[in-house]
């Protein structure tokens, strides 16, 4: 049994992390074993994203603390805590694929920068593309104009000694 004052230093921990991070995802981890437990949090780890098993009760106190609100209905039962880290897809989407492979855990609903999310809304994050992603294609997306801009403005500065060239060559032949 855990003394008041570890319980209190674990809660404010707890809720330092959830203040530091964008989101969070709340999950049943029910019927996934210790090895599977330690698995996704290795994978997760690997991303810079931790998952955080605590009494239903410490966490609702960390999340008070951290001041947010209308999450007491989800922590019932064996409850896990994803934080997200600096990009809520990422833990999305190593949730999602973790569950494909093991069926578990579920998601109960999730937090990103101060919105609640359901289930399926955490879901449809995952299948979003990564950050990284969406600056290559944001990246891509910018640099096609520019590339058809300095295809046009070589082109013309192609035309243009094409005719200086021919201009010269006119008066070299009537000289």
């Amino acid at each position: 049994m855990m003394k008041r004052t570890d319980k209190e230093k674990l809660v404010s921990d707890l809720s330092e992390r959830m203040v530091e991070n964008p989101g969070l995802y709340v999950t049943d981890f029910t019927g996934l074993s210790v090895k599977g437990i330690t698995e996704l949090r290795g994978r997760l780890r690997d991303k810079g994203v931790q998952y955080v098993v605590v009494k239903n009760k410490l966490a609702i106190r960390a999340l008070a603390e951290a001041k947010v609100e209308g999450f007491d209905d989800v922590f019932v039962g064996p409850t896990g805590i994803v934080m997200t880290g600096d990009d809520p897809a990422v833990a999305a989407k190593i949730i999602k694929d973790f569950q494909k492979e093991h069926q578990k855990p579920a998601v109960k609903a999730g937090l990103v920068n101060g919105r609640r999310l359901s289930a399926e809304e955490v879901d449809r994050l995952a299948s979003l593309p990564g950050r990284e992603e969406l600056m290559g294609q944001m990246a891509g997306a910018m640099q096609a104009p520019l590339q058809a801009f300095a295809g046009v403005t070589n082109e013309l500065l192609n035309q243009f000694v094409g005719v200086v060239e021919a201009l010269r060559s006119q008066r070299s032949d009537a000289a």
